[in-house]
């Protein structure tokens, strides 16, 4: 497969990074599958302390992206499926991205060095739960080579979603 390559730099999210990911994530577009509206800064704060732990615990989280001029611009990784619902005891994969970073190959690039990182650790599936609508997104399971293994109702949004799968 062919994998873009733009500059993109991951690393464990820090105190800091929860109010950089509250800025860059402070935008309609952006939250139009992530509950529609902006989330307070705690949000971050409690996120970027779990991907820490994740981290620690598993040799892999949801990490930040940087850019070429080591700006933040996002996030990607993995974690185990944090809900009661879906694929429990999964591997997550996923991704957000600030607007200003779109269609640049930063998710598909950040994602691959995911799948990489999730090899090493003796990973060996991985899922990808994406809105139905969202065809960013969609496009991007398309790219790492998951393909759609269900469909699903979000019990939070009831809104349909799918479960993308991948071996690694």
């Amino acid at each position: 497969m062919n994998r873009p390559s733009p500059v993109v730099r991951l690393r464990v999210p820090t105190d800091e990074d929860a109010i950089a990911w509250h800025r860059i994530f402070d935008d309609p577009d952006v939250m139009e599958f992530h509950g529609g509206k902006p989330a307070e800064l705690s949000v971050y704060e409690e996120l970027t302390a779990r991907q820490r732990r994740h981290d620690a615990e598993y040799g892999f989280c949801f990490w930040t992206m940087l850019d070429e001029k080591d700006d933040v611009i996002g996030f990607t990784g993995a974690q185990p499926w944090p809900h009661a619902w879906g694929p429990k005891g999964e591997i997550e994969i996923g991704w957000r991205l600030g607007r200003a970073y779109w269609g640049k190959g930063y998710v598909t690039a950040a994602a691959w060095s995911t799948l990489d990182r999730l090899r090493a650790a003796g990973v060996t599936s991985a899922v990808a739960m994406v809105n139905s609508r969202n065809e960013r997104s969609i496009a991007v399971t398309r790219r790492l080579g998951m393909t759609l293994a269900e469909r699903f109702t979000s019990p939070a949004s009831q809104q349909m979603g799918h479960c993308y799968r991948l071996d690694l």
